[in-house]
């Protein structure tokens, strides 16, 4: 279960039956459709866009356990993607999700092992394909992916409906040709709100209730080991390849749509189909209940293809249009190669019309449309139609351009405010004015946000867990140790092994810092194995601390994140002591939305039992403050802004404390390390006082109504 959300209430849904409605998001209707088809097993690693899938697996595992289905939680997509193992001796049907490419990445060589035996159970990798300018990730695909291992990936239509049908129908895909199949759900897929008719869920043959008798007969053809991997690689294309596209045209898992303009045509992914039917009906080239005036070809299966289905549907046409997000343009290529083998002169448009990379929105898509119409002709539709949207989308950019004469500032992400990340780079940044640079390696997480302004430090991002790792090569050349910066989650991930491991057994001398806030922060809250309660409340009972106290690392400091001026002093020891070795400095400080979270629920209760709450916090005495600002240049805390200064003797603005202070107390910290002036204070709000402070209270206002002439 995730700390940010809960899915308790929503997974009374996954219980309806045949004939009922569901209505939710889509990443919940994909955990109906697992139960819908039988899943014995499912698995998995956080991480947005599909992080909610195991949240909902986890809030749902009273049903889970009811049904024999067994759930687990990988400590990274390799643990995940290796579970599906089972598939390839027992027709057990299991699916794993995680988010893509970075996660599929991590999971490529157990991936690559599952495809070269394939499977007879049913195999599902749920993959989120975070792609464009709002992904958090490196911009790959994951067709790439199932390319190159001969997986089969599919791409359904962004309703609940389509979602469901795809996952069922990939079960049975991945049954019918014995290989593992891919399902990427886009950003939008994951969170789109509807409705479909519900079926009755399906509890596996074989389940943990039900358990075997006997495992497989051993079976070296099952292995993916020299020398039956050579024999499994002629399989792939010589039975699996055809298996599959004689299913995908057999239970038409490729959509096609008629339309009246037939000497054209689009091609188009499921996953974009609500974008481009969007567009042609804003040219007059489609309704608003999804009908074409442009024959369409829905690739709800993006791979394999099936030539007799992309000759069948060029035929006869003058020009047809691919629509494919990526660069290489894979699907563009293929069908080249299809229509040009077949002696069909089909023209085709693409890349030719639509930008290399990045994602393909609304606004890519109209200009993509016009290049294709313009390249065709005007006289598709109602050229008067088509033009007035073209001047009204042009006229809309210039207008967004002329109400913004001079450039917006930028607004990067942030650190939440009160986050306990934030006081290490103040303190980072504190202690090189003092001693110079120091060479920063960064890594994936909510630390990342620290490359922005007002800090910008990390020199490289390597991967989840990476950071020592991509530090080994550089502090053999430097004068100064690096600093290597990772989170708890990162740590678990990948950095035990690939960082603190290696850098032990080839004895580097580098500083590494692990930011322990107790959760996988950056992707919702989810529980890590140093969680102080875990998976259904239970404390998992594992610390980095007696990890690496196990493992025998020299020198080691826990310090409280907050604590700037003791994390300045404990980093400038890691960095000048003559002590050689691993030097590992745990940050510790909760999430601060965790946190908030636990305590507004602790301090309702308090409230309606009657108990004393005790709000902490901070403001500025605008009488002290210097206005030279340097608080916020050292600590980036939303909260601090600056506001007139009152006094008409002092023309630079104060600094401010707004109301979304949490009471951190970084403020005052940063000002203590740094000999600031001390115009911060703090405040206690306290509800619920007792009989004592009331009294105080009163003999307070009192006195000062007294020295305020109002007492008389």
């Amino acid at each position: 279960m995730s700390a940010e959300r809960s899915f308790s209430k929503e997974v009374e849904s996954l219980r309806l039956g045949d004939g009922e409605v569901f209505h939710g998001e889509g990443i919940l209707a994909v955990t109906k459709a697992l139960l819908q088809s039988g899943v014995a097993y499912v698995g998995g690693y956080q991480g947005a866009p599909v992080s909610h899938l195991l949240d909902v697996l986890l809030d749902a595992e009273e049903l889970m356990d009811e049904m024999g289905i067994h759930v687990e939680t990988g400590t990274n997509e390799a643990a995940a993607a290796a579970m599906l193992g089972a598939s390839i001796n027992y027709p057990l049907r299991g699916a794993v999700g995680w988010k893509s490419i970075v996660g599929t990445n991590v999971a490529a060589d157990a991936l690559s092992n599952l495809a070269s035996p394939g499977v007879i159970g049913g195999a599902l990798i749920v993959s989120g394909e975070d792609y464009g300018e709002g992904a958090s990730i490196i911009q790959e695909r994951t067709l790439s992916m199932a390319m190159k291992s001969s997986m089969w990936l599919v791409d359904p239509r962004p309703n609940l409906t389509s979602i469901v049908d795809t996952v069922e129908s990939s079960f049975e895909l991945s049954e019918a040709s014995n290989t593992p199949v891919i399902m990427q759900l886009r950003i939008r897929s994951c969170h789109v709100q509807g409705r479909f008719i519900a079926r009755d869920n399906k509890k596996p043959p074989i389940n943990t209730r039900e358990r075997q008798k006997e495992p497989a007969p051993f079976n070296y053809g099952r292995l993916a080991h020299p020398p039956v991997t050579f024999a499994q690689e002629k399989l792939k294309v010589e039975e699996r390849l055809p298996a599959a596209q004689k299913f995908i045209c057999d239970r038409k898992l490729n959509e096609f749509f008629d339309g009246d303009i037939e000497r054209l045509g689009i091609i188009v992914p499921g996953g974009l189909y609500n974008t481009l039917i969007r567009r042609l009906a804003r040219l007059g080239l489609a309704d608003d209940f999804g009908n074409s005036k442009i024959p369409l070809m829905v690739l709800n299966v993006v791979f394999p293809l099936v030539p007799d289905q992309i000759r069948d549907f060029a035929a006869g046409k003058d020009a047809v249009l691919i629509i494919e997000e990526g660069n290489p343009e894979y699907i563009e290529h293929q069908i080249n190669t299809i229509l040009r083998k077949a002696d069909i002169q089909t023209r085709l448009h693409g890349k030719d019309v639509f930008p290399m990379a990045g994602e393909y929105n609304g606004a890519v898509m109209h200009q993509g449309l016009m290049g294709f119409i313009e390249a065709e002709g005007l006289g598709i539709g109602d050229p008067v139609q088509i033009r007035a949207e073209a001047d009204r989308i042009d006229a809309a950019m210039d207008g967004a351009e002329a109400a913004f004469p001079t450039a917006l500032p930028p607004r990067p992400p942030q650190f939440c405010t009160g986050c306990p990340e934030r006081p290490v780079f103040s303190a980072l940044k504190l202690l090189q004015e003092d001693i110079g640079k120091v060479h920063i390696a960064a890594d994936i997480g909510c630390h990342a946000f620290a490359t922005f302004e007002p800090f910008s430090m990390g020199n490289s991002i390597l991967g989840y867990g990476m950071s020592l790792a991509s530090a080994a090569a550089v502090s053999p050349f430097q004068d100064k140790r690096s600093i290597s910066i990772m989170g708890d989650g990162g740590f678990w991930h990948n950095g035990l092994t690939t960082g603190v491991i290696a850098n032990m057994l080839n004895e580097g001398d580098a500083v590494l810092v692990i930011m322990q806030n107790g959760f996988t922060s950056a992707t919702g809250q989810q529980f890590i194995p140093s969680s102080a309660k875990g998976r259904g409340g239970r404390d998992p009972g594992m610390s980095i601390e007696r990890t690496l106290e196990a493992l025998g690392v020299p020198w080691m400091r826990t310090v409280r994140t907050y604590s700037v001026a003791a994390m300045v002093e404990t980093l400038r020891e890691a960095l000048t002591t003559s002590e050689k070795g691993l030097k590992i400095i745990i940050a510790d400080g909760e999430c601060q939305l965790a946190r908030q979270r636990r305590l507004r629920g602790e301090n309702a209760e308090k409230l309606k039992s009657g108990k004393r709450v005790e709000l902490p916090r901070f403001g500025i005495d605008d009488e002290v403050c210097t206005g030279d600002h340097s608080c916020i240049r050292l600590s980036g805390c939303p909260s601090l802004t600056i506001k007139p200064n009152p006094d008409p003797l002092r023309e630079d603005p104060v600094a401010s404390v707004n109301n979304s202070c949490v009471g951190c107390g970084l403020c005052g910290e940063v000002s203590h390390a740094a000999v600031l002036c001390p115009s911060f204070y703090r405040a206690e709000r306290v509800r619920n006082p007792g009989m004592l402070e009331r009294a105080v209270e009163g003999m307070r206002k009192s006195v000062i109504g007294l020295l305020g002439g109002h007492g008389a």
